[in-house]
């Protein structure tokens, strides 16, 4: 299937399109941008090494092939610690501005309560990134400059996969800190290495996310279900099972491919990528079991 170009609305996103859709598959990386714009860095009050500390480094990397095997890549190239695509587009703190703000604020959520907000009010280190209130304008002008024109791309090519394909699957991709459920670096027999989340249920069919945990246990991989994490508001949004569409966030180990201190890639990413890319291709082939056939009827 032929995919239509994707509306390049600014530069805060990169689309990677196939020369030709195969598999009614797309795969996202929602956190892993890193281009920060100076007058952000000069007005934080913490270090830009602890900004990148919320980074999903390299994720879009691990995912390269896509576009290679059939499957459009969508990744922010602005930093999570900026504008976090993975929530709603009020979810913000109110306290942490200054003027009018919009009246669609949505100000009683735990990732609000956080201080992980659209606009992240702290660090992954706990600290406070802005020295002050951030003035309320800034609210529209990250959405507008950063927010939308990820959303509006992500929801172009789900359409118009499910459009092509009858059905559509989302693969979400994150990376997660070795600390995040308590695991140190030391406990390997005790890792966790993918967080699997579908929302508890609710954003994915069931035979798609179990052939993703029976893989990824086939090839050694320690595999949870959403615990700590069921998906953002990528999977809650866009997750529609009951419609053909379907959303499966994947959580990855950082301690598999990366030094986290350094922030720097281990010589395991080459394979980690490898594997990812088998993923994708083992994924592919079980969306084309269960959709293609419906759609090339219907041609």
């Amino acid at each position: 299937m032929s995919l239509l170009p994707v509306p390049p609305d600014h530069e805060s996103i990169d689309c990677r399109l196939p020369p030709r859709q195969s598999v009614p598959l797309v795969v996202t990386s929602p956190h892993s941008g890193s281009l920060y714009p100076s007058e952000f860095v000069a007005q934080a009050a913490v270090p830009l090494a602890a900004l990148r500390r919320a980074e999903d480094a390299f994720v879009d990397e691990l995912f390269a092939a896509a576009p290679g095997l059939g499957i459009p890549l969508l990744a922010a190239r602005f930093p999570r610690s900026y504008v976090d695509a993975n929530r709603e587009p009020y979810e913000l703190d109110p306290g942490m501005f200054e003027g009018p703000l919009p009246r669609a604020l949505n100000h009683r959520t735990t990732r609000v309560a956080a201080g992980l907000g659209m606009i992240p009010r702290v660090a992954a280190s706990g600290e406070a990134i802005y020295r002050g209130r951030v003035p309320a304008a800034e609210i529209e002008r990250r959405l507008e400059g950063c927010w939308r024109p990820y959303h509006r791309a992500l929801s172009l090519l789900l359409e118009q996969t499910h459009a092509g394909f009858g059905a559509a699957f989302l693969i979400d991709a994150h990376s997660m800190p070795s600390s995040a459920s308590g695991i140190g670096l030391r406990e390997r027999d005790h890792r966790v290495d993918v967080v699997l989340g579908d929302n508890h249920g609710e954003a994915c069919a069931p035979a798609l996310i179990d052939h993703v945990e029976e893989w990824m246990s086939a090839q050694g991989l320690r595999v949870r279900r959403n615990q700590p994490y069921a998906g953002g508001f990528t999977t809650q949004r866009y997750g529609r099972p009951g419609t053909g569409r379907h959303v499966l966030q994947i959580e990855i180990n950082r301690a598999l491919y990366m030094d986290e201190a350094r922030h720097t890639k281990l010589a395991t990413f080459g394979v980690l990528e490898q594997l990812m890319t088998a993923l994708l291709e083992a994924i592919g082939e079980r969306t084309a079991e269960l959709f293609l056939p419906r759609a090339l009827a219907a041609e």
